[in-house]
């Protein structure tokens, strides 16, 4: 008995060493790999690198110029690779290219890695795509205004900003000179003198002028701030200010920010401004309503009204109380449009973000102002010098916000605006509330008035 007893033993022993051999073989499937950052680049290439993966004899390259792969460099469509690197050559210098590998054993093919990006080093050589930005726009089906935010000393004839402006813009929108602290220096004592300059200059050219803004919280006169009188007359200060604007302007200035970030970052409120404290929770209907009256009054039953806010299509709070407050001005029949302000970078908000913010709008039947763009690259701090791989990726950014604009339906377009000519001249290399202080190159020219990729991504973007 005993002996039979380790001879039935043995053969279960057997029998389940053998079943757990033919489990381990179905398990030995190749696994998928991982791609690594590449080494050695340079003008004309790059060495791609992966780790290893058992049980494979050999890797598949696949090295691309679209993040998608629906195409691929010459020879490198599923190059077997016995090493887990390999030099890719005979490349494009300053050029975006990505890599993707699979494992092989024979027959058997992995699933495929992650994709690395990299940019080779150097210039592609191939020039900006210099055709002017109105001149594409107004050919398109559905055109709109393309517009560039602008100082009152920018306009001098002649200039390579005047010559800019004409050539490829449509719109402008004073950057900060017709602000309430710019035009209002005392109680019904009215300073025109630049904001005339900038008005005549769109009325001239035939461009059109965005005004901005009736009422911001950041630009109260020092007379109205000390303004000592009860919240009733406080509240009539406003108002006799947006009538005098709306009614100075009328037939010059077709579309007004009435009131600019009246809605807070955080929780959903109503930013705790001046206004809010003076004049009540209703203050922004009540500005809509004064300026639609002066326009009405004005004979300009035309002018457009708008509200422009910033950072909503992340801000999902802030977001809903921005369409809440459209709502209620909508409803007393007061408002024409939503500015979004897209003070971007190159990694957010998503294009998936963006169009659900938008499509709030175009769901309202409101028109759409894209009305502050430029696109950060540097909001770490994290580069010293405009790299060809944040270029790139910014020139895919304005490509991918022009595509979601331009998609819009025709009655909900009104303009995209562009905020500053070069990038030398921008706000957000000097604004340390951005908490990145130091360089950045965020819109279409550079310091020399040169066109950028950014500027070519613009384009690419209307087809």
């Amino acid at each position: 008995m005993k002996i039979k007893f380790l001879l039935m033993l043995t053969c279960f022993v057997f029998l389940l060493n053998a079943c757990s051999k033919d489990d381990n073989e179905a398990a030995d499937t190749l696994e998928t790999p991982i791609a690594n950052a590449p080494k050695d680049v340079n003008d004309n290439g790059f060495k791609a690198k992966w780790n290893y993966v058992s049980n494979s004899k050999s890797y598949l390259l696949d090295v691309s110029s679209s993040a998608d792969f629906t195409t691929f460099i010459s020879n490198y469509n599923a190059k077997e690779v016995t090493d887990l690197n390999e030099v890719v050559a005979g490349l494009t210098g300053g050029t975006q290219y990505y890599y993707r590998v699979r494992a092989k054993n024979e027959t058997e093919i992995s699933g495929y890695s992650n994709v690395i990006s990299v940019v080779t080093t150097g210039s592609s050589g191939i020039p900006e795509d210099p055709a002017f930005l109105k001149v594409k726009v107004n050919k398109l089906a559905s055109p709109f205004f393309v517009g560039m935010s602008i100082k009152a000393s920018q306009l001098t004839n002649g200039s390579p900003y005047d010559v800019i402006l004409k050539n490829e813009f449509s719109s402008i929108s004073a950057e900060y000179e017709m602000k309430m602290d710019k035009i209002s220096t005392a109680s019904g004592v009215y300073d025109w003198t630049v904001a005339d300059k900038i008005v005549a200059y769109g009325n001239d050219n035939g461009i059109n002028v965005h005004g901005h803004a009736l009422v911001w919280h950041n630009a109260v006169p020092q007379w109205l701030k000390d303004f000592s009188g009860t919240d009733a007359e406080f509240a009539a200060e406003v108002k006799k200010y947006i009538t005098a604007v709306v009614t100075h302007y009328a037939g010059k200035v077709k579309s007004w920010d009435v009131v600019n970030e009246a809605v807070d970052d955080n929780g959903g409120t109503m930013r705790n401004t001046i206004f809010l404290k003076r004049m009540g929770p209703n203050y922004v209907k009540d500005c809509f309503q004064w300026a639609r009256d002066a326009a009405n009054a004005a004979g300009d039953t035309s002018l457009l009204l708008f509200y422009n806010d910033y950072a909503t299509s992340a801000n999902t709070a802030k977001q809903n109380k921005v369409f809440s407050l459209v709502d209620d001005l909508k409803a007393g029949n007061v408002i024409d449009g939503i500015g979004f302000q897209m003070h971007n970078t190159y990694l957010s908000p998503t294009k998936a973000q963006i169009e659900a913010d938008l499509n709030k709008a175009v769901s309202r039947g409101l028109k759409i102002h894209v009305s502050e763009l430029d696109i950060q690259v540097n909001q770490f701090n994290d580069i010293s010098s405009f790299t060809n791989e944040r270029r790139l990726a910014q020139k895919e950014k304005y490509k991918e916000m022009v595509k979601i604009y331009n998609a819009l339906p025709t009655a909900n377009k009104y303009a995209l605006t562009i905020w500053g000519m070069k990038d030398n001249e921008s706000w957000i290399p000097f604004n340390a509330e951005l908490g990145h202080p130091g360089n950045d190159w965020p819109l279409l020219y550079d310091s020399n008035f040169a066109i950028k990729s950014s500027h070519t991504g613009f384009l690419e973007g209307l087809d």
